[in-house]
């Protein structure tokens, strides 16, 4: 579903330019906005969508996009918006995996100045920063840092650091986290309840920069890391009375055709017992490379059993994007 742009933060939430020693205007101007479209049929329809809206951020002086991949997935077309109205489409260039950060093309000049990288290692809990997100300062927030810790998501994703921020933005996918010094520090997530001064607030989780230099030469060169993909069963879990639970199933992944079952708790991968998503997912990957076989043991309606998945790599189960 498309997102209206016509909102604004209200002016004592907005990023003041007075308060920051970086030309604000220009970091803001390297936020597009990103439109993909994803077929009916493509592997991710049902859990994404077929019309994705986000933002990306200029960090080359070709003018390429760097945004969260799950924005660009098997995405057909790809239409990027500059702050100053300009539109054009762009093709779906890299998606990593394991970072969760994706890469977008244009095919076309956006004549948008690129933003500097920076370090998310080099900012600290209570540090401000500005949350961006295409449309200048009306669509920019002053914000903290609040978190930065591991993030394990339910999909088969650990962060070993995430950062984390408040006051939330309502448009985070793709979205900018600016430094006090204007660099780049991470790229917009997710909606995340955290703990601030000991009060659940809602914010927005941020995939660190940093975790894009050491791939950023495969994913321009190979669309995707060097690295072995890692093994995916296509499972979606969730954790009760610290044991994982089995959520979910993707549709023709290794753990459907292995007969694992909604509901069932695993115990144990190759006989390490696993409490949470982190360690579960860390103790699957530790195995080898995709297509390694993964040994479980799971608990189901009061029974012990084991079970041997041949897991898969994950990105022969999507759509690979077309340059027309």
């Amino acid at each position: 579903m498309a997102e209206s742009r016509n909102w604004a933060f209200p002016a004592e939430l907005q990023a003041d330019p007075e308060e920051f020693e970086f030309d604000l205007e220009a970091a803001l101007g390297a936020v597009v906005s990103l439109r993909a479209e994803i077929p009916a049929d493509a592997f991710t329809a049902a859990t994404l969508g077929t019309e994705r809206t986000g933002n990306g951020v200029v960090i080359g002086k070709d003018g390429l996009v760097l945004t969260i991949g799950y924005l660009i997935t098997e995405a057909t077309e790809i239409w990027l918006t500059t702050t100053r109205g300009a539109v054009l489409p762009g093709h779906a260039l890299a998606y990593d995996f394991a970072s969760g950060l994706g890469l977008v093309q244009p095919l076309g000049r956006l004549d948008v100045p690129a933003l500097v990288r920076g370090s998310a290692a080099s900012c600290r809990l209570g540090d401000r920063v500005v949350i961006a997100g295409q449309g200048g300062r009306t669509h920019s927030l002053k914000a903290e840092v609040i978190g930065k810790h591991e993030f394990a998501g339910y999909w088969e994703y650990v962060l070993d650091e995430a950062l984390f921020t408040a006051p939330a933005h309502p448009q985070w996918g793709g979205a900018a986290l600016l430094g006090e010094d204007g660099k780049l520090l991470g790229i917009g997530s997710l909606l995340v309840q955290e703990q601030r001064r000991g009060e659940a607030v809602e914010g927005n989780m941020f995939v660190p920069i940093d975790l894009l230099e050491p791939v950023l030469d495969d994913l321009l060169r190979l669309g995707r890391p060097a690295a072995p993909p890692r093994p995916w069963l296509g499972i979606y879990v969730t954790v009760v009375e610290e044991q994982a639970v089995v959520a979910g199933l993707a549709p023709g992944g290794p753990a459907e055709r292995a007969a694992l079952k909604v509901g069932d708790r695993i115990l144990e991968v190759g006989g390490r017992r696993v409490a949470g998503l982190a360690e579960l997912f860390r103790e699957i990957w530790k195995l080898g490379a995709a297509g390694v076989e993964v040994p479980l043991t799971v608990l189901r309606r009061g029974s012990t059993s084991q079970l041997r998945l041949r897991s898969a790599d994950r990105q022969n189960f999507l759509k690979k994007p077309h340059l027309h």
